[in-house]
């Protein structure tokens, strides 16, 4: 039997994000503001002058499908039953959406592959290795004990920048549950990872910044406490060291600090963005945004690639 809902839980399911008028009204995202800080000139390309590059990706793809997959695997077991959820056949649903998803892709790229089935296979193997570690470890890392769930792909829109009214953030939760003891809510995001995070990646402010975000633009649209919110990573491992020291598990948990501080630090980066990018009534400011060349940023960028940046390291 399913359990009762607490009253937050129903009105936060019922919110119907507001429609965006695309006449004078721009959206913006976590990733635009990282690829902004990462490379202003980049971000000029992509966004404001509309070089939209399709780059397919069997690590987009096999991330897409990991999502879906552990998201109705969670929904079953906090809606129904862990019986429930552990009867699904989670190989045959990731298979499907793993299938599906690169067909889309195929299309989309001029029906050109772009992964072999030897790596495609690979791939598939490691997602189920992820998927049966999570069925029988399922209780270190989600609990159902006074936990409910509020959703998945829970939506974001608003104003992050009140003088900026036609600006609107726009960005989904992965995972959102509400403890009913204590009032709280964790917001988790997934993320797949060959290896895992390290020590840099963790200290990455820019990857940290996505979820302190997400903590503060909760808090002002269902109007809750921002200290009763809490955020984790929940990183999804396709390989892990069989000859380790310790032993290796196929799921890491990374809960980077989010205090005032913290979220502070992350709405300025946030409010820089959108001053630089934008005027105040949501047009693009007359400005050529500056490259950041480097090894690391022109080796994977499209533009690099396509000779579109004149400034790209060769």
């Amino acid at each position: 039997m399913a359990k009762k809902l607490p009253k937050i839980v129903k009105e936060i399911r019922k919110y119907k994000p507001r429609d965006t008028d695309y006449r004078f009204e721009k959206t913006i995202s976590y990733s635009q503001m990282s690829m902004f800080r990462s490379c202003n000139h980049k971000w000029q390309l992509q966004y404001k002058e509309g070089n939209y590059l399709y780059q397919p990706s069997i690590h987009f793809i096999f991330g897409t499908a990991m999502h879906e997959t552990v998201q109705q695997y969670l929904t079953v077991m906090y809606e129904e039953s862990d019986t429930a959820a552990d009867a699904l056949d989670l190989n045959d649903i990731f298979e499907s959406k793993l299938r599906d998803l690169y067909a889309d892709e195929y299309k989309k790229n001029t029906k050109t592959h772009f992964s072999s089935p030897e790596e495609l296979r690979e791939f598939y193997e490691d997602g189920l290795n992820i998927l049966s570690y999570l069925k029988k470890n399922k209780k270190k890392y989600f609990s159902k004990r006074g936990w409910h769930l509020v959703g998945c792909e829970v939506p974001i829109v608003l104003n992050p920048n009140k003088l900026y009214k036609t600006v609107l953030y726009k960005g989904y939760l992965d995972l959102v549950l509400y403890h009913e003891p204590t009032n709280t809510f964790t917001i988790i995001d997934f993320k797949t990872s060959t290896r895992g995070w390290n020590d840099a990646a963790k200290k990455d402010e820019d990857k940290q910044f996505q979820l302190i975000l997400y903590k503060q633009f909760f808090a002002e649209q269902f109007n809750v406490p921002v200290d009763t919110i809490d955020i984790n990573f929940v990183i999804l491992k396709r390989k892990i060291y069989e000859n380790a020291e310790y032993a290796q598990r196929y799921i890491q948990e990374f809960r980077p600090a989010s205090g005032k501080v913290k979220v502070n630090k992350a709405l300025d980066a946030m409010n820089e963005f959108i001053t630089s990018c934008f005027n105040t009534d949501g047009t693009y400011k007359e400005k050529s945004h500056t490259p950041n060349p480097s090894a690391f940023n022109c080796k994977y960028c499209p533009y690099s690639s396509n000779k579109l940046c004149a400034f790209a390291l060769s």
